[in-house]
């Protein structure tokens, strides 16, 4: 199903989320008890959508929208937007997020860093005088998030594989993607990837899912090995990785995950779990020769947007205020 289906809805979405202050979920250490703690006073870029990460990914949404869509009859209505983004997209908003960044290393690392990453490289293709005037607002960020990734990388001897906002392959796969870190930090990028990932093999894919992930470790792994690996060593890695998939055995990541309650906010984001992994199924099949595997990997990539796409806009902002960043990666990811 194409993006230019559901522009116009998320848009509207997205739109009604950046601009929503509360409820919020800071994530922020106290260590005065003269702090002023209101999100738009924290964040003033990104102080809605209910938590930062989120708030700066569905401002990346908005962008890819309005570079996918702006002005066909899917998406017409281009001018709330472009204020909105002009509104919080500014020089002195990103200053103020920039430092708050450096002044807490640890802060949405390495997830939320991505989505700073990858909004700027959606600024910047979007081209034209806003998205020029956006990237180069976002210019402080970035340059917070590669000082950041330089000092963390050579320190994670270790990557966190669960399937949550640390997770390491999804965010470091972002911001490879982007092209927005400085030579030297996308280098050591890629070497980290290869020195975490380059010798796993036989991944515990029955252990998955888990009751609250919403990204799958093995395929979040494997995906962003793809973007390390040139193609033919890239399916040598990926046999013996995950070894099921050319034997045609069972398979637990090619199954849509059961949501019992789309409600609960931990369990719901299984319902991210089926956009996710739809995502890395389609790039992880389109890196791979035409052949079995592929097919497999494509066909249960298809199931899985056919169940998760419904839940996007539920009127319930457990879901509303992230999932439709999820959605537009599985339905952009290159099949």
């Amino acid at each position: 199903m194409p993006l230019t289906a559901h522009a116009a809805d998320f848009a509207r979405l997205a739109l009604a989320n950046v601009t929503r202050e509360y409820p919020n979920f800071p994530a922020h250490l106290l260590v005065s008890p003269d702090e002023q703690l209101r999100p738009s006073t924290l964040h003033p870029a990104f102080y809605g959508a209910y938590d930062w990460h989120s708030s700066v990914h569905m401002h990346w949404l908005l962008v890819r929208l309005l570079r996918r869509h702006g002005g066909t009859p899917a998406f017409t209505d281009t001018e709330p937007v472009v204020a909105v983004l002009d509104r919080h997209l500014t020089p002195e908003n990103i200053a103020a997020e920039a430092a708050y960044l450096l002044d807490r290393p640890s802060f949405e690392r390495p997830y939320g860093w991505a989505w700073l990453v990858a909004l700027a490289a959606e600024c910047r293709a979007y081209g034209g005088a806003a998205g020029a005037r956006w990237a180069e607002a976002l210019a402080p960020g970035v340059a917070a998030v590669d000082r950041l990734l330089a000092d963390w990388l050579p320190k994670a001897t270790y990557p966190v594989r669960h399937g949550n906002h640390p997770n390491s392959a999804f965010a470091l796969g972002l911001v490879l993607d982007a092209g927005e870190l400085s030579a030297a930090t996308a280098d050591a990028v890629r070497e980290r990837l290869l020195a975490w990932f380059a010798d796993d093999h036989d991944a515990p894919t029955h252990w998955e899912p888990s009751g609250q992930d919403f990204l799958s470790p093995a395929l979040t792994e494997s995906d962003a090995m793809r973007r390390v690996l040139d193609g033919e060593r890239f399916a040598r890695w990926l046999d013996g990785f995950l070894p099921a998939l050319r034997s045609g055995a069972p398979c637990s990541l090619l199954d849509v995950p059961v949501v019992s309650d789309h409600a609960d906010p931990q369990i719901g984001h299984l319902l991210g779990l089926t956009l996710s992994r739809a995502a890395a199924l389609r790039s992880i099949a389109a890196a791979l020769p035409n052949g079995p595997v592929r097919t497999r990997l494509a066909e249960a990539a298809e199931a899985h947007v056919k169940a998760g796409l419904p839940a996007v806009e539920r009127g319930d902002f457990t879901t509303d205020h992230w999932l439709a960043s999820f959605a537009v990666l599985a339905l952009d990811a290159q099949q």
